[in-house]
């Protein structure tokens, strides 16, 4: 299939499938209840979603620079789930600046938590997956309920665990060119930061617990809502045995943890931490994030809005006596199928997928609506690619799609980053099967004339624009060697040393004098089964000779159509053994 047949092919998948639609929105958003409003109830529609969260931030007339919140438990591989909540927050973060608001964007690491399980896999500084056994696995295995931030980094780079990953997820976002604030939990409590939040929870216990029993069943008479870190084995501490509010710190005893049907044994200290040595539990932190940073808006996963959200809006308002923020509940997607998981080792990093797609693309699947459920299939990559080809034509008036053009004239310059310059002619592109053909060969000079062969590089195209379109064959090619797909072989610049019988190679002649008359790849194939039946030969033995030729192997593409994805010459002069 030619890379024009595949967006073709795409884009008949999508008027299909008007559900999967990216800019299928409610006329307003209903987002901490999930629920879209019924058309006519008089607000604005917008084609993008960014633009309907902007609205409701807008309407609470915050302070200036509006913040936007994400964070994430540094817990394991920095992978593409964990950068969801970037991105989610980075759109609306641009467009809100695009409305000339000054808009900072934080995303919080909760890297006091306790180390609860040893992960499957770890991410080194290239944001390439390794097993534990290229590290020092026994880094984590001997902290285990330690804040990550004690824990040293099993790659021995970064000054502990946690920098590490945080320092990860700042290198992904600036690949995308995401303009975000990397915060430690960790610094915040060293500062200070989070002091009065302390004092007001440990000040009034007893109504904390009140707020809390209905989300937390061991929420008792005996709970205090403060882990302390354990002065003699660094542990986190969930065992608090007295307060004093007038010297900020508290008794506590190291026992045991539950961590998911595990335990971490406690050491059996008896201590005293300051409130800057210890850190509220996570139904606490999470609201008490929102008043000491500020937060006006933050996306959060489905999973929080179930349980952590409610509680937390609970917290907010009648512990702390604030407004949570604007919240905006994001589906979850899944990676080939299943759901990405750091501890069981299902995941892909963004480093990973840029060796594969260009950043806009990548940004692009993240600019579709976020409340429909999607599935990354690593191996259907190029279906990803194609929608976005797609896209980028719908905002040059070349897709015959109202809604959709409606979403590209305003996403389009926030997933190419510029949406004060967007640019004003598009881009060259290849289509990416088709670049995977291309990536079959090693020669650059080779892939430059092919395309301009099918008609993919325009005879006037510069120098910059062909060679920004053939970066996509190396990213093709990577795609194809990742996945072991049609397109992972390698055609051979120089005719192998192959010999024939006379009955195939007549028909290898034939074949050429086919191909030479002009026919597409379809026919191609079609003729190679009669042009071997004419000869007398098995159809099996003709094709192995054909991939002989073009490959030195005896197996490869359906070799019929992508002869016909070659330069005619070069195939004509391949079949005749002249080249």
């Amino acid at each position: 299939m030619s890379g024009d047949d595949a967006a073709d092919g795409a884009a008949d998948a999508e008027r299909a499938a008007p559900d999967d639609s990216p800019h299928i929105l409610s006329e307003r958003a209903a987002l901490d209840e999930g629920d879209g409003a019924a058309e006519g109830d008089g607000e604005a529609f917008h084609a993008f979603w960014a633009d309907v969260v902007a609205d409701e931030v807008e309407a609470r007339d915050p302070d200036e620079p509006i913040v936007i919140k994400g964070g994430v438990s540094p817990s394991g591989v920095a992978h593409l789930g964990n950068f969801n909540e970037i991105m989610r927050g980075y759109f609306v973060a641009e467009v809100l600046r695009d409305r000339g608001h000054e808009v900072r964007q934080v995303f919080t690491s909760d890297d006091k938590d306790p180390l609860r399980k040893v992960p499957r896999k770890l991410a080194n500084a290239d944001g390439d997956i390794v097993g534990l056994g290229e590290v020092d696995a026994g880094a984590l295995g001997r902290n285990l309920g330690k804040p990550y931030t004690s824990i040293p980094d099993p790659f021995g780079e970064a000054e502990s665990y946690a920098a590490h990953f945080a320092g990860l997820l700042k290198a992904d976002a600036d690949r995308l060119n995401v303009p975000v604030e990397m915060l430690s939990n960790t610094d915040l409590y060293a500062d200070g930061t989070f002091d009065d939040a302390v004092r007001t929870v440990l000040g009034d216990v007893e109504r904390v617990r009140e707020v809390l029993s209905p989300y937390q069943d061991k929420v008792d008479d005996e709970y205090v809502p403060f882990n302390p870190v354990c002065e003699a084995c660094g542990k986190v501490t969930e065992t608090v045995t007295g307060i004093d509010l007038e010297a900020e710190t508290v008794e506590y005893a190291c026992t045991d943890m539950d961590a998911g049907g595990n335990t971490i044994e406690g050491c059996g200290h008896e201590g005293t931490a300051t409130f800057r040595e210890g850190k509220l539990p996570w139904r606490l932190e999470w609201p008490a994030q929102w008043g000491v940073l500020g937060a006006d808006f933050e996306p959060f996963g489905k999973d929080h809005a179930e349980g952590s959200w409610p509680s937390g809006v609970d917290v907010a308002r009648n512990v702390f006596g604030e407004e949570p923020p604007v919240p905006m509940v994001y589906e979850w997607f899944t990676l080939n199928g299943e759901a990405f998981s750091s501890s069981e080792g299902n995941v892909v990093t963004v480093q990973e997928l840029l060796d594969l797609i260009e950043p806009e693309v990548l940004r692009f699947f993240f600019a579709l609506h976020p409340k429909k459920a999607r599935d990354l299939d690593v191996e259907r990559l190029d279906q990803l690619v194609d929608r976005f080809d797609r896209f980028e034509r719908a905002y040059f008036g070349e897709v015959d799609d109202e809604d959709l053009t409606a979403f590209a004239e305003r996403a389009y310059p926030f997933v190419v980053g510029r949406p004060d310059d967007p640019p004003a002619e598009r881009p060259l592109r290849l289509p990416y099967t088709f670049a995977a053909v291309l990536g079959m060969v090693d020669d650059p000079d080779f892939r430059e004339r092919l395309a301009r062969d099918e008609g993919h590089i325009p005879d006037d195209a510069d120098d910059d624009a062909v060679d920004a379109a053939l970066a996509r064959v190396e990213q093709a090619r990577n795609w194809a060697e990742r996945t072991g797909n049609e397109y992972d072989y390698r055609l051979q610049t120089d005719l192998p040393a192959v010999e024939f019988d006379e009955d195939v190679a007549a028909a290898l002649d034939d074949l050429a004098d086919f191909v030479a008359a002009g026919h597409d790849g379809e026919a191609i194939q079609g003729a190679m089964y009669e042009t071997a039946r004419d000869h007398g030969v098995e159809v099996s033995e003709f094709f192995a000779a054909g991939y002989r030729l073009f490959f030195d192997d005896t197996q490869g593409p359906r070799l019929g159509e992508f002869l016909g994805e070659l330069e005619r010459d070069y195939v004509v002069d391949r079949l005749r053994r002249e080249a």
